[in-house]
């Protein structure tokens, strides 16, 4: 019984194998598409038509995971010819998914394209780890990886539904993601700043960092009227991604090349300002950074002249433009005045 078992290893290892080189083709398809530029349609370009054709791609792909899958789950194994089969409609069914991808042609907006491309990498790279968790699985039974790895196609495969349909849809979300990040620096800011004198009170006091009276971790007075003026600053990067986000979900349109080239604008510098924040948030901890504070404080000077140059903002929404910048200015040149004599 034991040397049957042996005898059927190689033959199921063989009948694996073309399951080997579908992850090779995989793999391939992926680094293409990490790289790859889609091509300008060559002909007339429907929306409605692309999202059709994607969601029934990934639909097939999520069908042919869960075939792979069961074929695989318990005795006997399917024999080489069937193994090539199924290997053969993974693969188309990734084909085509990369294939739909590349039908978004850059002038519906750069903002929507990262999404698609993020979601199509996501349901490549799921059915990769599911061939990989196949061919390392022992040969006998279904493995609590090859379960996690199917519901992983799946999950990528049903994220189609919730991607946004226009590249106006696409920057509303990029906007609200960026501001859920400043909305968090903020809190933890103001929340450290509410603790007191010493915003490392929470760490235990060792040998280590010494004397908890140490300069390095307290604010002191000057670092304090410095801190208020980059508190304002954060707050202002707050309420400026809220307006922004709220003018474009009322008047962002995605109807001309001009339109969508603005709106991945407004995306691409909102992308600045939430990391350029959570720096600026970084270097008022003790020992206060001026050079720091100074150099993370710039990313909403281009922001609002755009804003204000862009058709998300019509007259009606001057005025938040206008206080917003005044507030800007108001806190930059206090933060400028603090940190003048520490350069």
């Amino acid at each position: 019984r034991a040397s049957e078992a042996l005898r059927g290893r190689p033959a199921a290892m063989e009948a694996r194998e073309p399951l080997r080189d579908v992850r090779g083709a995989l793999r391939a398809v992926l680094a293409r598409l990490r790289e790859g530029e889609p091509s300008e349609g060559r002909e007339p370009f429907e929306l409605p038509r692309f999202w059709d054709a994607l969601g029934q791609a990934f639909q097939v792909t999520s069908q042919e995971a869960t075939k792979l899958s069961l074929a695989f789950s318990r005795p006997p194994l399917p024999s080489a010819e069937n193994c090539r089969k199924l290997s053969e409609d993974v693969q188309n069914a990734i084909l085509a998914v990369a294939t739909v991808y590349y039908w978004l042609p850059k002038g519906q907006g750069t903002t929507l394209r990262k999404m698609v491309r993020d979601a199509t990498t996501e349901v490549v790279e799921g059915m990769i780890q599911l061939t990989d968790t196949i061919l390392n699985a022992p040969v006998e039974s279904l493995s609590q990886e090859q379960l996690i790895s199917t519901g992983g196609v799946w999950e990528a495969c049903e994220q189609v539904s919730n991607l946004p349909r226009d590249n106006q849809a696409a920057v509303v979300s990029a906007l609200a993601a960026s501001l859920g990040v400043v909305k968090d620096a903020v809190e933890e800011m103001e929340h450290a700043l509410v603790e007191g004198q010493d915003p490392y009170g929470d760490i235990m006091e060792d040998e280590e960092l010494g004397f908890r009276g140490n300069r390095d971790t307290y604010w002191s007075e000057a670092d304090r009227q410095l801190l208020s003026s980059c508190m304002g600053l954060m707050k202002a990067s707050k309420a400026c991604l809220k307006k922004v986000l709220a003018a474009v979900k009322a008047h962002g349109k995605a109807d001309s090349p001009e339109h969508i080239a603005q709106l991945d604008d407004l995306a691409d510098i909102a992308n600045e300002i939430s990391p350029s924040v959570d720096e600026l948030a970084l270097s008022m901890y003790p020992p206060v950074n001026p050079l720091a504070v100074r150099l993370n404080e710039a990313s909403l000077m281009n922001f609002l002249p755009f804003c204000r140059t862009s058709h998300v903002c019509p007259p009606s929404e001057e005025g938040w433009v206008q206080f917003l910048t005044g507030a800007v200015d108001h806190n930059m040149n206090k933060v400028k005045n603090f940190t003048q004599g520490q350069l």
